[in-house]
């Protein structure tokens, strides 16, 4: 078991890092990176500007990996700083071309100069072997207490302490790291939180400019929202900032108002938002719908097995039949509507927004309903199948009924791949919502993908690519862990081994 385990979760991170690079790969070698262009309005509004847009182009192509890009004044800095004795200026001189044409050619840079001011830049091209170097060696941030370098604050304390907190209660407090709580508890899901481990997936471009995607697809969303917190001398704070993202600044950007609530360098904290984050909204109603499509299809297709050739199970599978015929975005419309005039539901998301529960009710219906046709042919064909076996054939001579064989034998080893193939629906469910999430204007993940392909927002089809392939390869490891709960009797390691391990 635990040799499997190892070997499994090193053929999991293989291939997750095989499809990512793949994908890194043909993005950035096969796609025109002029065409991250196409749908940004700020190309248009500076058309008539050519210096500034070709300064606003190259600092595109930099937060996307394309090219590292020296404008004049940081040029004339690196210029000055790799030789202290030399001096530069941005005046178009001899000398100062000659300074400029030697370090870009000891560095690999190319010399440009701007159509209208003359003034000088220099890029460098960045090999695709170099871009992945620094998109996986930038992955992983993790946060010490040596993190915060201030010139301006160097008695910083630096330390890790448990402590309870007056805003957050008990949690890691750090000193000197860029979050001040590292490890905390509330009452939202998963309800035990860090801030000591950050993946970096890039920059978002064009949609969602210059935001980290991390945030894009696990930030907030909606309106902004207000906490009041009480300090143990009853003192309250009525905020809408997120006090578990406090991050340290630096003295010279410090708010006076939020030194004041806070009293210490960690003032810097993102928005509280209302609604959950993409990731966190197609999670709740793709669970949800998991939850309902396996609650609809199980007994159901367990009568229809008992009942084979019997008008249950005609009907049963002249029902399914007809759901799988039925177009899904046929399906959606007429469910939408009948849910919206039978029943009074929104048939819009930001109608009564993530707050109402009724919001969520005709998106996940409609994702478990979609699923239910091929659970409950999966999990029929199973039960049949079970029914010719062996053990059932010596269940009846030894007297069972018909109810106990079902339960005790039929169910157990029929629910096997079922159990198995649970993670692999989630991932389903959340990853291919796309047409429920465009026609409910669900503020989810599922239609991320298609739309950022479209707005050649590479950054961001990279993230996704390597979120749904981590979590689809962990979910087969996942369904086969799964399977060993249900039935003890399969084993997870070759015969070889097993012996010698079981």
């Amino acid at each position: 078991m635990k040799k499997y385990l190892f070997f499994r979760v090193l053929r999991s991170i293989v291939s997750i890092f095989l499809v990512t690079t793949l994908t890194f790969i043909l993005i950035y070698t096969m796609i025109p990176r002029r065409d991250v262009f196409k749908q940004d309005p700020m190309i248009n509004k500076l058309s008539s500007k050519p210096d500034s847009l070709t300064d606003y182009k190259n600092n595109a192509y930099e937060k996307m990996n394309y090219m590292d890009y020296k404008d004049t004044r940081s040029l004339i800095k690196t210029v000055e700083k790799a030789d202290p004795k030399v001096t530069v200026t941005a005046a178009h001189t001899a000398s100062n071309q000659a300074a400029f044409e030697k370090w870009t050619k000891a560095n690999g840079y190319t010399l440009h100069r701007f159509k209208i001011s003359k003034d000088y830049y220099a890029t460098r091209d960045l090999p695709i072997w170099e871009r992945l170097g620094r998109f996986y060696g930038n992955m992983i941030k993790i946060d010490t207490p040596w993190a915060i370098h201030d010139p301006k604050n160097p008695n910083l304390p630096r330390y890790l302490k448990i402590k309870h907190d007056p805003l957050v209660g008990w949690a890691v407090v750090g000193s000197g790291t860029k979050y001040r709580y590292q490890l905390y508890f509330n009452s939202k899901f998963p309800y035990i939180h860090e801030n000591f481990l950050k993946f970096n997936l890039g920059t978002s471009y064009p949609t969602y400019a210059g935001e980290p995607v991390s945030e894009v697809i696990g930030g907030g969303q909606g309106p902004a929202d207000s906490i009041t917190k009480t300090f143990p001398n009853g003192r309250k704070l009525i905020t809408s900032d997120d006090v578990y993202t406090r991050a340290y600044q630096p003295r010279k950007h410090r708010d006076p108002e939020a030194y004041e609530q806070y009293k210490d360098d960690y003032t810097s904290t993102e928005q509280l938002n209302r609604d959950p984050s993409m990731v966190g909204t197609s999670v709740r109603a793709g669970f949800i719908g998991l939850i309902i499509s396996y609650a609809i299809a199980i007994p159901m297709a367990i009568y229809m097995a008992r009942k084979k050739g019997k008008w249950f199970d005609r009907a049963g599978t002249f029902v399914v039949t007809v759901l799988i015929a039925v177009p899904s975005l046929a399906f959606i419309y007429v469910f939408r509507y009948l849910g919206a005039t039978l029943f009074g539901l929104p048939d819009s998301f930001p109608t009564l927004g993530a707050e109402n529960w009724r919001s969520w009710v005709l998106p996940a219906v409609v994702l478990g309903l979609l699923s239910v046709s091929g659970l409950v042919i999966w999990f029929r064909r199973f039960m049949i199948d079970q029914q010719k076996s062996d053990y059932v054939k010596f269940a009846k001579a030894k007297g069972l009924n018909e109810s106990e064989i079902y339960t005790k034998h039929i169910f157990k080893n029929a629910s096997i791949p079922i159990v198995q193939g649970i993670p692999g629906s989630i991932i389903g469910l959340i990853g291919g919502a796309t047409m429920t999430e465009e026609i409910f204007a669900a503020p989810g993940m599922g239609k991320m993908l298609p739309d950022s392909i479209s707005a050649h927002n590479n950054a961001v089809v990279i993230a996704l690519v390597f979120i749904f392939t981590t979590i689809a390869v962990l979910s087969v490891l996942l369904g086969d862990i799964a399977m060993v709960l249900v039935d003890p009797r399969i084993k997870l390691s070759s015969s070889d081994t097993s012996k010698g391990e079981e």
